[in-house]
């Protein structure tokens, strides 16, 4: 199965190719963007090096992967739906990790919400996934935010090792998840 290319009323969300290298790297090197991810934003070199990782998620799990949204033609940023790593995350079968990075000119605007609801209609409608859930920093209220627009609800607060914390660390990360059977007694047109 390869990756669908999805829409939403504003969204076109394309598969993540090497025709997107520029926004991965505007996106990564963005200390805005980076804030709650990294110690620095990343060179180009570190975001090059990246990029092929990132199109390999594609070939992790059938229909999984990263997807470039744009308005109209114009980059805003990047969803992601990814096998779960870590085994605090539960078994990767059936369930993906949602996550977005989206370009500061275009924060605030709804899109990052218009796109993570479109990702986890596409992993319980078209996938079959039974569980999609998101990770954040706890003192990240902005993607906190979308996490909750998009339906998911917090499951738990947790703390991670770090070899060079984040400000904020002390807090946590927090986890949102939502399963197939909520989002289909909350979805009216759920297939």
């Amino acid at each position: 199965m390869t990756q669908a290319v999805l829409r939403t009323d504003r969204l076109l969300l394309e598969p993540l190719s090497d025709a997107h290298v520029e926004l991965e790297v505007e996106l990564d090197g963005d200390p805005q963007v980076m804030r709650y991810l990294e110690v620095r934003p990343r060179t180009r070199d570190e975001v090059l090096a990246r990029h092929p990782q990132r199109l390999a998620v594609a070939d992790r799990a059938p229909g999984l992967g990263f997807w470039v949204g744009s308005v109209d033609g114009d980059p805003v940023g990047w969803w992601l739906l990814d096998v779960p790593e870590r085994p605090d995350q539960g078994a990767a079968e059936g369930q993906a990790e949602l996550g977005y990075r989206l370009l500061p000119r275009w924060w605030r605007r709804g899109l990052a919400t218009e796109g993570a609801r479109e990702l986890v209609r596409h992993a319980f409608a078209d996938l079959g996934l039974r569980r999609v859930f998101a990770e954040t920093m706890a003192v990240n209220a902005g993607s906190r935010a979308v996490m909750a627009a998009a339906g998911l609800e917090h499951v738990r607060t947790f703390h991670l090792e770090w070899e060079t914390p984040l400000p904020g660390a002390e807090h946590g990360e927090v986890e949102y998840a939502l399963t197939r059977e909520a989002w289909r007694a909350r979805t009216p047109d759920a297939r």
